[in-house]
């Protein structure tokens, strides 16, 4: 741990970089997975298609796409984010679908019996209803992107996966274990805070809390 505390300024530094790619993550592909979920929910024939598809995409190998997007935006954290992007989106449209589809349709008739039009069945009724479900692909989409986010330091993307590199390369021990202890509790800090709020989503919808 001496290493940590001699260097805790850039250790930070990279916490924040790493952190800060992550959540520029998140919001990209929320962006584009939240209405392909809704779209790809009422239109149920395109369902196997798409996520056949982002299925496909999520078993690339990440050093593979990350290498394959550097002649179109060369280094740095824009294939990173465009890379993680495109691996997140199974694991949030899938879990958005589910949480759609599933929401129970005597209530949804209910809603449109009480004179609810289309956008506030979704906003007051099926939008709640499916969000722990939304939230636990948020969840996983962010365990994902943490930990893949460490290769991306190959790409000078930064992130507490250039103290992994740099560990290796230089066969620096001490900095090995600072990047994964720094990214087990990025990683472990994310998923507790996230699986809170999937708690207390499910149990605003059961009543309980």
């Amino acid at each position: 741990m001496s290493y940590l505390f001699n260097n805790f300024a850039s250790v930070s530094l990279l916490f924040w970089q790493h952190l800060q790619l992550t959540l520029a993550v998140l919001f990209f592909s929320l962006l584009i997975a939240l209405p392909l979920g809704v779209l790809i929910a009422r239109v149920k024939w395109l369902q196997g298609p798409v996520l056949a598809v982002l299925g496909v995409l999520y078993t690339i190998p990440s050093l593979s796409l990350f290498v394959l997007l550097i002649p179109l935006f060369g280094l740095g954290t824009t294939p990173a984010i465009i890379a993680l992007v495109g691996y997140a989106q199974l694991l949030l449209v899938r879990n958005w679908v589910i949480g759609l589809t599933n929401v129970d349709k005597a209530v949804i008739d209910a809603a449109r019996g009480m004179g609810m039009n289309g956008w506030q069945r979704f906003i007051q009724v099926e939008f709640p209803l499916a969000l722990p479900m939304l939230l636990a692909g948020i969840r996983l989409a962010t365990l994902s992107s943490i930990g893949i986010g460490t290769i991306a330091a190959f790409i000078n993307a930064g992130g507490l996966g250039t103290l992994l590199f740099q560990g290796v390369i230089t066969a620096n021990y001490d900095k090995i274990l600072t990047g994964s202890l720094a990214v087990s509790l990025l990683a472990i800090s994310a998923n507790y805070f996230l699986r809170f709020l999937e708690r207390r989503a499910d149990f605003a919808i059961r009543g309980d809390g």
